[in-house]
């Protein structure tokens, strides 16, 4: 059974960022996973951590201007030096508080961009990989549906794969969150199989709802048998939003836990 992540964008988001930190821990999860902190000082955050035991596993890049429509600089032509700087805001923040991974943000594009949109995201993507792994970070890029987001550049795990392929460096990796996959392609764990060599990190919810992964149309459970038939050792962020609060419906995380103790007893998978 994977290794679980709470992702404090959506868990425990009735109360402030290192509160969400101390009740990740509370809860059992060993590791977290933020969107944007940059709110909170990064020295603060990286005290939080340590406090609570926690390992940070990634953050994602500034959106820009998310008034105008901005979700993210990556593709946009035009914009290089914006999502340069959100890059390096990202990997300083994240190197002060130990995360290892970046969500580069592709952003929002109209139809008449796309090959335009590409070119720009491969070149800024070198870019940022040269930068990241200077500070033995993984770029992260993440595929997400048009249901949520339309017009968003990147949309397809094999869209990200054929990317990945032109930028050619070894430290950028997909982010294969199985709820955007689910919505734009379904066909999952074929989809975990093909890729496995290209992904750097897993995220699930529940669908249609993206709730708690206990209901839906994913069947979680053969998931999760997938990615340990496949050798994945990553973690696997919970990113969901709750029914309520998140104290209550963390029942999937015990029962999973409690199934994988009985089955490893000498490893800790909360």
């Amino acid at each position: 059974m994977p290794r679980f992540s709470a992702n404090l964008g959506f868990l425990f988001s009735d109360r402030p960022e290192l509160d969400r930190v101390s009740a990740a821990a509370i809860a059992g999860f060993k590791a977290v996973e933020m969107h944007w902190p940059y709110q909170v000082p990064a020295a603060a955050m990286r005290d939080a951590l340590m406090q609570n035991r926690l390992t940070m596993l990634g953050l994602n890049t500034p959106v820009g201007n998310a008034p105008a429509g901005d979700f993210g600089l990556g593709a946009l032509p035009g914009r290089e030096d914006e999502f340069q700087q959100a890059v390096d805001q990202a990997l300083s923040y994240g190197m002060e508080i130990g995360a290892d991974a970046v969500h580069c943000m592709a952003g929002v594009v109209s139809p008449d961009e796309l090959a335009t949109a590409e070119r720009t995201f491969i070149e800024n993507l070198r870019i940022a990989a040269d930068k990241a792994a200077q500070a033995q970070v993984t770029v992260l890029i993440e595929p997400i549906n048009h249901r949520d987001r339309p017009g968003y550049f990147l949309s397809r795990v094999e869209q990200a794969a054929l990317i990945i392929g032109q930028v050619r460096r070894s430290n950028v990796k997909i982010m294969f969150d199985c709820y955007h996959t689910q919505i734009m392609q379904g066909d999952l764990i074929r989809r975990l199989e093909s890729h496995r060599e290209l992904i750097g990190h897993v995220q699930i919810a529940a669908v249609p709802s993206r709730a708690e992964p206990d209901e839906g149309e994913v069947n979680y459970a053969e998931i999760c048998r997938a990615l340990d038939r496949i050798g994945y050792d990553g973690w696997v962020g919970a990113e969901y939003k709750p029914r309520h609060l998140t104290e209550g419906g963390l029942g999937w995380l015990a029962t999973w836990s409690r199934d994988c103790a009985s089955s490893n007893p000498d490893r800790s998978r909360a």
